[in-house]
């Protein structure tokens, strides 16, 4: 029988020896995930872009590059032809401008999520000329995963559909109910760093809880930054 089960406070040594498993998960999370990233010599490859807005981060994609199926929500989109997708706190994504009061509140108490879509014309480096831009190579079965990931991110109402929440940030944009929930160990930054960690990137969702992490750790890996 283990100490907890005796009801007898873990020492220093157990504890030492938990924080040192949480390390070796986080490191674990480092190298990237084989047969997906990085593509293989001659593998046909989709470029995706991370995109810094200064507090949280979203991933930029060319939609026709995603398969279809997997991500059917980029349907909203058919006009455009990339889309930006970021994830965040409810009420604090959705107010016109966020207090620091709402900051601190979504921080501290787990809340419900939405997705944040926007489509746009292109191409990337144009439309995202004043913000910090890391352009990622991901192979094909790769790019599938992350569309899977983000597809399956959309919160469904009892008979399957999407829940649309209203007009986003700019005029092309839309908010949509997700299925997470938000809190201080799982931010906007840490999605995207698992969203390209479903793609295989070497990317650790465990550090990215700042816009400036997700940013330093998709530039190490791929090879540098761009922009602005």
């Amino acid at each position: 029988m283990g100490e907890a089960a005796r009801g007898v406070t873990p020492g220093r040594g157990t504890l030492g020896a938990l924080l040192l498993a949480a390390a070796v998960l986080a490191a674990g999370c480092v190298g990237p995930v084989h047969g997906l990233y990085p593509p293989g010599e001659g593998e046909s490859v989709a470029s995706v872009w991370v995109v810094s807005h200064g507090w949280h981060t979203g991933i930029v994609v060319r939609k026709q590059d995603v398969p279809d199926g997997l991500w059917p929500q980029l349907r909203d989109f058919a006009d455009f032809h990339f889309v930006e997708v970021g994830w965040g706190e409810r009420d604090f994504y959705m107010a016109p401008a966020g207090t620091s009061g709402m900051a601190l509140r979504a921080a501290l108490l787990p809340s419900s999520s939405v997705l944040h879509v926007a489509g746009f014309g292109g191409p990337v480096e144009r439309d995202f000329a004043a913000s910090e831009v890391v352009e990622i190579k991901l192979s094909r079965r790769g790019l599938e995963k992350l569309a899977a990931f983000i597809g399956d991110a959309y919160a469904k109402d009892e008979a399957g559909a999407v829940i649309r929440l209203g007009p986003g940030q700019y005029p092309q944009s839309r908010f949509y109910l997700a299925r997470e929930t938000y809190h201080a160990l799982k931010t906007c930054n840490t999605w995207t760093a698992k969203a390209l960690r479903s793609a295989g990137c070497p990317i650790t969702p465990f550090y990215a809880l700042t816009a400036g992490n997700v940013m330093y750790q998709a530039a190490a890996f791929c090879g540098g930054r761009a922009g602005p």
